[in-house]
């Protein structure tokens, strides 16, 4: 049996066992964008591995073939004395489960490479920086210490090893089961040659969508970081920039940027995101998925892309659901007399959320048996899943739209605020301060995932309609179904998709 696949344009492969990762790498790569090489371990080897607890025959010696490929294809020498390779190892499932399982990154920074990195670049810091960063993830996932085994093929085994059995953490089933994934997929394993966004000043990462993940306003939108690797921008450590910035400190990548994301819509007929790096001022794209939007911008992107003639209008009739129409009308936090905002941040996913204030996931997983909760962390991880999944709301005082926070509440249809960098949280108090202003836990607060506003007590709501993008994506049901007559929206839009499936037949 094969498991490894180069990711390469003429690769094929069904996501099942690829997984959705490589699958929309191997996409990029046919449509002629740029992708660190590298190869991808399909999930039979980690259905195998959880079943026996160990590699299954001829998984290795096709491992040693795969990486004397990569060498090749880069001119580099993994774990070498010169011109050293260091690749990243991530998981890649058939369906996407974000930041639920491990990653390494730097892999094969010996202490050899190392050097060879640092004199090639005539940089000790940033090498030193690099070989940091490799020991620290690699520890967090295949749980060794900072002394760890100084070969890279060793690392290499170790790192598969562990996303392969990251898929049975308790963060990552809390994740398939509530989204309804299947326990026995397992995940495929992606390893691609290195780039740094820390390289460099004319280096960085970012996430970019290619229309706005809340509106569906048709322009690029997301975060960026100057210096600095993919993880900072996902983790919400950090503060990141508008994705905008890109056009006045990168101009070059932001004009390969924005083609990239013009040709992938063409391409999926849909609005997609992506995660980027650009080493020396030259754009790699590590991801792309279609889709990420709320509720009122998935509406508004199907009706623009079908007046845009990229789709027709019953394909955007047929990707509406239900669910989209009863979140459509996103409401909007009530200010003025009387009402006190305590910080605001960047809103990250729409509508409004009223509960008890919680500052730990721990707590806010206790707290929700008696009532709705708002958690408010720093940052928010995959080690939170259980506190995510439990609040009604979520805020950060770190972070940006496309942090781990901000990811998982659109994908849970949750409100969110992110980056409210007034707002510090003192876990052994439980409290949250915002200057002179102490809340305990256990306060009703408010969130305004629209405008970022986070308020003290309960001030209402007030709905802010339906928009021009909605009522005529209802006359369009209306003239599939033949059926003008007084409904309800989602009687409208299921009265078209039934016709649809009657003409299909």
């Amino acid at each position: 049996m094969r498991f490894l696949h180069p990711l390469a344009a003429d690769s094929d492969g069904p996501a099942d066992l690829l997984g959705a990762k490589a699958r929309g790498l191997i996409v990029l790569r046919r449509l002629g964008l740029p992708v660190p090489p590298g190869f991808v371990i399909d999930a039979r080897a980690c259905r195998a591995h959880l079943r026996i607890g160990r590699f299954p025959a001829g998984l290795d010696a096709e491992l040693a073939v795969a990486v004397r490929d990569l060498e090749a294809a880069t001119g580099r020498r993994f774990g070498g004395r010169e011109r050293p390779l260091a690749v990243s190892v991530r998981s890649g499932a058939a369906v996407s489960m974000p930041g639920m399982m491990n990653t390494v990154l730097n892999l094969g920074l010996t202490r050899d490479a190392t050097a060879a990195l640092a004199a090639e670049t005539a940089d000790p810091g940033f090498a030193q920086e690099a070989r940091r960063r490799f020991l620290i993830s690699f520890a967090a996932a295949a749980g060794g210490a900072g002394d760890v085994a100084d070969d890279a093929m060793s690392q290499l085994r170790a790192a598969v090893g562990a996303v392969f059995s990251s898929w049975r953490t308790p963060r990552a089933t809390t994740y398939r089961e509530l989204h309804g994934i299947p326990h026995d997929l397992g995940t495929a394993v992606i390893v691609q040659a290195m780039v740094f966004g820390n390289r460099d000043r004319r280096s960085g990462t970012g996430v970019a969508f290619s229309r706005d993940p809340n509106t569906g306003r048709n322009e690029p939108y997301g975060d960026v970081l100057f210096g600095r690797q993919g993880e900072d921008v996902v983790s919400g450590e950090s503060t990141t920039r508008p994705l905008a910035e890109l056009a006045h400190r990168a101009p070059g990548v932001w004009r390969d940027l924005r083609a990239a994301l013009h040709r992938l819509e063409r391409h999926y007929g849909d609005a997609c995101h992506v995660e980027f790096t650009f080493e020396a001022g030259r754009l790699w794209l590590l991801q792309v998925r279609p889709g990420g939007l709320t509720a009122r911008a998935a509406i508004r992107t199907a009706v623009d892309l079908a007046e845009e003639h990229l789709i027709d209008r019953r394909t955007a009739l047929r990707r509406i659901t239900p669910h989209h129409l009863r979140q459509a009308h996103t409401p909007r936090v009530r200010t003025g007399d009387g009402v006190e905002v305590l910080a605001r941040g960047r809103g990250a996913s729409p509508g409004v959320a009223t509960g008890r204030l919680a500052v730990t996931a721990d707590r806010a997983a206790e707290m929700a048996a008696d009532g709705p909760v708002i958690l408010v962390r720093p940052t928010t991880s995959p080690l939170d899943m259980h506190g995510l999944a439990a609040a009604g709301g979520i805020v950060t005082s770190k972070g940006g739209p496309t942090s781990h926070a901000a990811i998982v509440a659109r994908a849970m249809g949750k409100p969110a605020v992110v980056g409210a960098t007034a707002l510090t949280v003192d876990t052994a108090a439980r409290s949250v301060r915002a200057g002179e202003r102490v809340l305990g836990e256990g306060t009703i607060i408010t969130l305004d995932g629209s405008g970022g506003e986070i308020v003290i007590g309960d001030p209402g709501a007030d709905d802010a309609g339906a928009d021009g993008h909605l009522h005529r994506l209802l006359d369009w049901a209306d003239a599939v179904s033949g059926d003008r007559s007084p409904r309800s929206a989602e009687q409208r839009l299921s009265d078209a998709q039934a016709r649809l499936r009657d003409i299909a037949a």
